[in-house]
């Protein structure tokens, strides 16, 4: 669920992301300080559920994701390739909203319980 969760987040955050600088032009650099956290951090849980269900395409693809928007040593895109940057990751975003699917655990019937589904009078 918190997979899913942060997924949606940083596609509305990248969506806001794009459409943001049509709007408020100088208000755009401080979004971007946002998005330099947010998106990284989402790519980061992204990996780990792409690694425990064993697709490593989508590890290495969100790898390059989280090295793209690093906030400790941001690179200095220009306005054109932030854009397709941008895209880009909203769209490996959104595949992953469809491919990567944890599937559903499984419940654990209690140890204690000497009869499972009998009521107690």
């Amino acid at each position: 669920m918190l997979t899913k969760f942060m997924k949606w987040i940083a596609s509305a955050a990248l969506l806001g992301g794009l459409l943001l600088p049509a709007f408020q032009g100088r208000f755009a650099g401080g979004y971007r300080v946002v998005l330099l956290i947010l998106i990284p951090a989402a790519a980061t849980v992204v990996i780990f559920q792409a690694a425990a269900l064993h697709e490593y395409r989508w590890v290495a693809a969100f790898g390059v994701v989280a090295c793209l928007f690093n906030p400790v040593v941001p690179f200095g895109f220009s306005i054109a390739s932030t854009l397709v940057v941008d895209t880009l990751a909203l769209i490996l975003f959104a595949g992953s909203l469809k491919v990567l699917k944890t599937p559903p655990r499984l419940s654990i019937v209690s140890i204690t319980d000497r009869m499972p589904g009998s009521e107690s009078l």
